[in-house]
This record gives structure tokens, sequence and C-alpha cells, in this order.
């Protein structure tokens, strides 16, 4: 009778059932969160494993067995919950505010610096309350002496503060983020890193480190924003005799085929004065500047050969009549069937091009002006299928050639791009045409090789798999 009426009876049958089924219910939450994927998940792991073990000790000790609340083991265990309980309350406002936050929300935007002062005064706010309510220590005078400091510190260090701050403000408006790319005019690259004193900018030599207070007080641009807009402009020269239509119309075909190009992008080549020539495109990121400007030039190189320009007032020679003679003899004679005579009559009628790796040889659709045999290097023929997907139909290696098409007038069936260097030989297709009509079988050859890359070009836009 007298343990019915004892006050820590009560507590401690509360304690002995409910400590057991509030284990229980987080267990079977902390499950189902997992199973989700949930950020919460790990809250309330720490609620089952530590905070509601330590909950139910102290209860234990204060209310069942009459342990006064001064006693030192229960204030260092009251000491401990509370540090407990701030950190489930932080990283679980962090978790469900801010990790959980929308893209293009402001809590997703609010730089980590203003985070980290947040955490600060919540743990500083809980640590002053523990040490008044539990500890019994006198923390007002504590407060106004750190806010009498804090105002000398401030005077005496006003200018750097200031910038500090300023910084600040530039990093809660956000005009840039990670990974975003940056021209400050004292370097360009690539954000990696952003804390409350600096930004850290791979600008692909090593890292610049920029004072917050120095981007906060001078303009930069931000090349990543708005997405897909950025855009690189190549400055070429060219000899003063050269054709300016002949040169923009070459220099905007080559930026049509980079593969760093955005879908949307309509390359544009206007003359500058000079002989110099600016050609500008659009790129899907600033990442692919270097790609794309080196890539250009080099294409560029071998185009303006090819068309007879004189790309920095250079000359092209590579097309001589020993070497035209020789392409004729190896590769054309053999695959048309010519004679010496016929031969002769070619060599001031054919042309020898090259061509730069990945260049673009021949285009789908394209109509071609007449037949491009392979003297050196190698070809891919790909076909784009149903999805837009590409597949390589035929590699060609030397003495092949591309340009079936131009026989019978009809457009290329598969884009052909250059693997290495090539060099080629082209026959327009007014030399061409008397030298194939009088050999009917070997117009049946050419009959068939081309239906059967006609016929792998229907594999691929079916969606099959290329024999």
């Amino acid at each position: 009778m007298n343990a019915w009426n004892a006050p820590w009876f009560y507590w401690a049958i509360a304690i002995a059932v409910g400590f057991p089924l509030a284990l229980i219910v987080l267990t079977e939450l902390n499950n189902t969160l997992l199973r989700r994927r949930s950020r919460l998940a790990r809250q309330v792991s720490l609620l089952r494993n530590y905070l509601l073990p330590l909950g139910a000790l102290l209860l234990l000790l204060v209310k069942a067995s009459q342990i006064p609340a001064g006693d030192v083991s229960v204030r260092m265990l009251t000491t401990l919950f509370g540090v407990l309980v701030l950190l489930v309350v932080v990283s679980g406002l962090n978790a469900t505010v801010f990790e959980a936050a929308p893209e293009d929300s402001w809590r997703k935007r609010l730089p980590g610096i203003f985070l980290d002062v947040a955490r600060f005064v919540v743990i500083g706010v809980g640590l002053a309350l523990m040490s008044s309510y539990i500890w019994g220590v006198r923390v007002g005078g504590l407060f106004t002496a750190l806010g009498v400091t804090s105002v000398v510190i401030g005077l005496m260090l006003q200018n750097s503060v200031g910038q500090i701050v300023s910084g600040l403000f530039m990093l809660f408006e956000q005009p840039f983020r990670i990974d975003d790319w940056l021209d400050t005019g004292t370097a360009k690259g690539r954000v990696v890193e952003v804390n409350w004193r600096a930004v850290h900018i791979d600008t692909g030599s090593g890292i610049r480190v920029t004072p917050n207070s120095m981007l906060a007080t001078t303009s930069f641009t931000n090349l990543s924003r708005p997405p897909g807009t950025h855009k690189l402009a190549l400055t070429t020269t060219f000899s003063v005799g050269d054709p300016p239509d002949r040169v923009c119309a070459m220099l905007s075909r080559v930026a049509c085929g980079l593969p760093q190009l955005t879908v949307d992008s309509a390359p544009r080549s206007v003359p500058a004065g000079g002989g110099e020539y600016r050609t500008s495109f659009g790129l899907n990121s600033p990442a692919d500047d270097g790609a794309a400007r080196s890539t250009f030039l080099r294409w560029v190189w071998y185009a303006a050969r090819r068309e007879g320009l004189h790309l920095d007032g250079a000359d092209g020679d590579f097309s001589t009549p020993e070497r035209v003679e020789s392409a004729l003899r190896t590769v054309v004679a053999p695959a048309l069937r010519l004679s010496i005579d016929e031969q002769r009559s070619l060599h001031s009628r054919v042309q020898l091009v090259r061509y730069g790796a990945d260049e673009i040889v021949e285009y789908a659709g394209q109509v071609p002006a007449g037949m491009t045999f392979l003297v050196a290097g190698s070809v891919q023929l790909v076909a784009t299928g149903e999805d837009g997907s590409l597949a390589v139909i035929s590699t060609l290696a030397e003495g092949s050639f591309l340009g079936l098409t131009a026989l019978t007038r009809q457009p290329n069936l598969a884009s052909a791009y250059a693997l290495g260097e090539v060099t080629a030989l082209e026959i327009d297709r007014e030399h061409l045409e008397p030298l194939v009509m009088r050999e009917p079988l070997l117009l049946q050859n050419f009959g068939r090789i081309l239906e059967e890359r006609r016929t792998k070009v229907r594999q691929v836009g079916r969606g099959e798999r290329v024999g």
C-alpha cells in the first residue's frame, strides 16, 4: 500500500512501459525513413540510440530514485542531454529547411556562411541556457562583457570588418554558385569553393583565391548565367587578296561542325578589317572554350588550304603534280580501272586535299560535287537513328572512296568523319562521269556498294544493330 501511494512508483511504471514502446516506434520510423532515403533518418537514429535512453535515465534518477537535481552526476547527465538536443535540433532544421529545398528557392541559394552563423547562434544560446539553468552561472554579465568587447574590437578593426560585411552581403545576393564560370578581369575560371573570406577559382593553371570584399566592390562577369548563352569569339587572319565572302562562308561552315556547339547556335563570321575575321558561336558551357578554340583553329588550317585561301598569309602547296600523279596511280586507277592516258588527262582536273582529325569529310543529306578517294588515313561513316543517336555503319581505309551519290545526284546517306589526318583526292562529277559510264561492270559494282551502305543506314534508322 505504501508503494502505491509513493510518487516514485508511477514514474517507474511510466518509464518501464513508455521507454520500450517509444523505442519500438522510433525503430519502425527509422526503418521507414531509410527505405524512403529521407534526410531525417539520421536525426531519428540519434533520437532513438542516444536521446531517448539518456532521457529515460534522467527521469529514473530524478523522479523514481529521488536523487536531487542539483547532484553533480545529474547535472552532468542533464548537460549531455541538452547537447544532444541541440545537435538533433540543428541537424534536423538543416535537413528539413535547407537540404530539402528546391533548386530555385532562396533556401537553396543561401550561402553556407549564413548557415554556419545561424548554427553558432543556436548553439551559443543553448549553451548559455544550460549554463544558467543547470549550473547556475550568471550569464548576464558575460553577455554585457562580450557586447562591450565586440564594440571595441569593431572600432579597432572597422576597415577589415567592413570588408567582411560587404563580402557577406555579396554572398547573400549570390550572383554565382559553385561550378559557375567567372571572369573577374584578373582571373577567369570555375568557382570551386566559397567561404566566409574568399572565393576559390580554378583557372586551369592553379587556384586563384579572390577575397569576397574585392568581388563585392568590383564588377565581374558570370559566364554561366543565363545558362546556354555563353559565346566564344575567335579572330583569324587571312590574306587581303582572299574574297571576304568566301572566307566568311568557310569559317561559318567549319564552326557549324564543332562538337561543342549548342544545338540552336548559328555561327557567324564577319570581316574585322586588315585581313582579320571574327567568328562567334554559342557553346554549352565556358568549360568548352579551350576544346572549341583548339578544334576550330585546327580545322580552319585544313579548310583554308582546301579552299585555296591564305590563312595568316601562307600558301597551300600540298597538291603538287608529283603527289597527284602518285595518288592517281596507286588509288584512283585501280578503283576506276584507268589507263595511263586517262590518268594523265586527270592531272590538271583533280585536287589533293587534307582533313584534320574528327573533321567532317561529307555531310549527310548533302549532294556531293564529286567523289573523294582516300589516299592516306581512314574515315568513319556515321548514320543518325530515329532517336537522334549516332551509329557507325562502316570504316573506310586507304584506297576506299566516298561520294558515290554524286553519280546519281542524290544526297549522302551518312556523314563521314576523319579518323586522324586524312589525305584524299577529289574528282568533280563532270570529269568523273565519262570515265565511269564506259564501264558497265564498274557501274554495277558502284551500285552494289551504294545499296550495301543504304541498307546499313536503314538498319540504323530502325534501331537495328549493324552487322
